[in-house]
């Protein structure tokens, strides 16, 4: 049985590929398309975990908000960032960023009797004598994105602070933030700078300015916290020279050494997050590469070397 000639057209016109739909082609998409769809993708990702971030809030509102000074007259220090970043506006406190080191610097220098973070920043004052302020108030993800007229102005608004306040010391979070203000207000292009006490006082005032790397993780000269320890160390102990304290002769000074492995089990069991890098967070030094102050020792341990090998004597002649 041979079925009719009708019926076998009717077969082979079924078997023949359709027509693709109206306005798509066949084949491979057109160049670039895909890569367009993954921009879009990961732009929308993005948004979301912003979104996730700041409870809800877009870039632009938190960015409308301010973080206020913890300020009071006659502070032993006064703690000074460049611009405040997104997290920190958005909660209203100083150096809330989890990686920043600050906080972690602070207690292990001895600044402070217990391991404080952000929360406590409002009490810093009245207990340990230490401030907040920035030299730009403008929220910005970053401080790229602050105008070289922005900071140049905030240097001036910072000299009015301190004038007014006169804390013992004017300590500059960050290389690039003392840059600015020595060239601004002591008129001096500042070269081969050096951490520690600087040579020049606050016009018409008795507080004297001191530099330390900047606190952030993102800080290429220094990146770890116990490479940043030393200059804590060494404000305190300037702070403690300038109110007359005396070191109580019990004290001796002690090589510490550090065991890593029993640190990660301490982490875990006190489940401490690693830091984390806040890509939001203002990027205050950026130059500079690292100068490893830790002598490796053949049980997987680093020790501190004693401080006259390692840190430059800070001390210097004032004029003024």
């Amino acid at each position: 049985y041979f079925p009719a000639p009708e019926l076998l057209l009717n077969i082979w016109f079924a078997a023949l590929p359709t027509t693709p739909a109206k306005g798509k082609k066949r084949g491979r998409p057109p160049k670039g398309e895909g890569k367009e769809k993954t921009e879009a993708e990961e732009s929308a990702k993005k948004a979301k975990r912003t979104l996730n971030r700041f409870n809800g809030m877009s870039v632009e509102e938190v960015m409308a908000r301010k973080l206020p000074d913890v300020i009071t007259h006659n502070l032993d220090m006064l703690i000074i960032g460049i611009n405040p970043g997104l997290l920190s506006a958005y909660k209203g406190r100083h150096y809330p960023n989890p990686g920043n080191h600050f906080w972690k610097c602070l207690y292990l220098s001895g600044l402070t009797e217990e391991q404080l973070n952000h929360m406590h920043d409002q009490t810093l004052p009245e207990r340990y004598g230490i401030g907040f302020t920035n030299m730009v108030e403008r929220t910005t993800p970053g401080s790229k994105d602050l105008s070289n007229k922005e900071i140049r102005e905030g240097g001036h608004q910072l000299l009015e602070k301190l004038q007014k306040y006169r804390p013992l010391i004017a300590v500059f979070n960050g290389k690039c933030i003392y840059e600015t203000f020595c060239k601004e207000i002591f008129g001096v292009k500042a070269k081969n700078l050096e951490f520690g006490l600087q040579p020049y006082k606050v016009p018409e005032t008795e507080t004297v300015c001191y530099l330390m790397p900047s606190s952030s993780p993102r800080c290429a000269q220094f990146p770890r916290a116990q490479d940043k320890v030393h200059f804590f160390i060494k404000l305190k102990e300037l702070r403690d020279q300038m109110k007359g304290v005396v070191r109580t002769q019990e004290i001796q000074e002690t090589n510490y050494t550090f065991d890593l492995t029993v640190a990660k089990e301490d982490a875990k069991r006190l489940a401490i997050k690693e830091e984390q890098h806040d890509p939001g967070y203002e990027e205050t030094c950026a130059h500079g590469s690292h100068q490893n102050s830790l002598d490796q020792v053949s049980d997987n341990r680093w020790t501190m070397q004693p401080f006259a090998d390692q840190i430059p004597d800070i001390r210097c002649s004032n004029s003024n």
